[in-house]
């Protein structure tokens, strides 16, 4: 029987680890940490203040725990392939959608629904921002339709292809790009619009402009052709019960499943791959008792790398052209989750959340870059907590944007957030309110979406095609969201075995 060792245990190693052992390949799925899931994961927010002190709120709130989402709380419905991994798992009697009521966007001017119509922010008629915009912009906008279809739709000279941020700056002015595009890509993308590949992000837009005759009307035609119904899907329960479905699956497929292994470097060898660890010791012994690690290798026919970019540059780093490793941008992502009891917000008084464009900071003193609240978008966490209690989560960090705010403390982002939920929400909000909060931080990726990336990662593919038996994916190889991630480890895992 061949083997195949997978290295790590996010959503796309335990996906593709499930796809090899599909086909009757022995697995062995080595994960550096003791979680496993990635960016999937349980948060479990217990009662307490800001601080980690007692709430200051009235004694009589029931509030004690709930566990919510630590990272990726839903899935695209674009494709169906979360969807029917899900049914393969038993879980799609579990298939939540969110609440019907719009986002909304906060800029240094305006705080507005936004718009519905378009993609990616695009409003997909200017009809329904024109109050938004102002006469001035939303006249600049019109533009749009009397432009010839190659201004803003061909990569300025120097450049790799084109950016969001380009094209909606050429065709429809800084103010639409500002107000409701540069939101989105730093809510969903974590980047400036001026990073996104707009053919990595919203594919077809770019020649939708000859073939609509705008920009606009390319958004209106996208956003019509996508699959009807929500844009996105959840499961009941947070998006974290699908790790410990695919761990089950893979115990009851007889996968070796190895948690604390750090894989040290990767060794060709005649005929496959001789892969180093560091890990725990067995058992019973003295190393076991101290809590040494010890060093072993495994050897493997194929070696499938499924971690973070960084850690896919060091192991392939021996292997393969620099020229097609992964450039790795620092910084990082912070979420902030807080359970307030205050039922003033039982109206969603900003519908499902609030994404926040840059210059907010400087104008109103808000530092997170989106809200999402999360008691008002999903009904299963409404009904996790008690009457007048809500869970709002607030994300910081943009590549390429406002400075990032990973080296402040917990405490101090807890009441960053505070402040900004207050902010952003509309409601006066101070300490009395909390009654519980956690603070997660994930190290900033590589935005797939980046320019010229796309085409990195094809060389890199090539480049693993030439060694032979070695293999790629993952969140920095597929593309931002579980959608993305599940359908591209399925297909490594195809490659692998067939």
């Amino acid at each position: 029987m061949s083997r195949t060792i997978v290295v790590g245990g996010g959503v796309a190693g335990l996906t593709a680890a499930r796809e090899l052992a599909r086909a009757g390949r022995s697995v062995v799925l080595l994960e550096a940490s003791a979680h496993m899931g990635g960016s999937v994961g349980p948060l479990v927010v217990e009662r307490g203040g800001l601080d980690g002190a007692e709430p200051q709120c009235p004694d009589d709130s029931p509030f004690e725990r709930v566990t919510l989402d630590a990272g990726a709380e839903s899935f695209a419905t674009r494709s169906t392939a979360v969807a029917d991994l899900l049914d393969e798992l038993g879980l799609a009697g579990e298939i939540v959608t969110p609440v019907d009521a719009p986002a909304w966007v906060r800029t240094p001017d305006a705080l507005m629904p936004l718009p519905r119509s378009g993609v990616l922010g695009i409003p997909g008629d200017l009809d329904d921002v024109r109050r938004a915009l102002g006469t001035r912009a939303w006249l600049r906008a019109r533009l749009d339709g009397a432009l010839p279809a190659s201004v803003g739709t061909r990569p300025p000279a120097g450049t790799d292809g084109v950016s969001v941020g380009h094209l909606v700056r050429a065709r429809l002015g800084d103010d639409v790009l500002r107000a409701f595009v540069a939101p989105v890509a730093g809510g969903v993308h974590s980047a400036s619009a001026d990073l996104l590949d707009v053919d990595a992000v919203a594919p077809g837009l770019r020649e939708g402009v000859a073939r609509h005759g705008s920009l606009v009307a390319a958004a209106a035609a996208l956003r019509a052709a996508a699959p009807a119904g929500s844009a996105v899907a959840g499961l009941r329960g947070g998006m974290h019960t699908l790790v410990a479905a695919l761990l089950a699956d893979l115990a009851a497929r007889g996968v070796d499943v190895r948690r604390s292994t750090r894989v040290e470097r990767l060794e060709r060898t005649g005929d496959g791959w001789r892969v180093h660890t560091l890990g725990p010791a067995r058992p019973g012994t003295f190393e076991d008792a101290v809590g040494a690690r010890t060093s072993a290798t495994l050897e493997a026919d194929d070696v499938l790398v499924a971690t973070t970019a960084a850690e896919a540059a060091r192991l392939l780093g021996a292997h393969v052209p620099g020229s097609v490793l992964p450039e790795l941008p620092s910084g990082h992502v912070c979420l902030v989750t807080l359970v307030l009891a205050d039922p003033r917000l039982d109206a969603a008084p900003r519908g499902t959340g609030v994404l926040v464009a840059q210059g907010v900071n400087a104008a109103h003193g808000v530092r997170a870059k989106a809200l999402t609240h999360s008691s008002a978008k999903w009904a299963w966490v409404r009904d996790a907590l008690p009457d007048g209690h809500h869970a709002v989560r607030l994300s910081y960090g943009r590549l390429g944007g406002d400075p990032d705010p990973g080296d402040a403390s917990a405490t101090s982002l807890e009441r960053t957030a505070l402040h900004d939920a207050g902010q952003l929400l509309g409601v006066p909000l101070t300490p009395a309110h909390v009654v519980g909060a956690k603070v997660v931080r994930f190290g900033a990726g590589l935005p797939f979406a980046a320019l010229g990336h796309a085409d990195r990662v094809a060389r890199l593919r090539d480049a693993l095609d030439d060694v032979g038996g070695l293999h790629v994916t993952g969140a920095w190889v597929a593309g931002t969201g579980l959608a993305s991630v599940v359908a591209d480890a399925r297909r490594a895992g195809t490659a692998v075995h067939s």
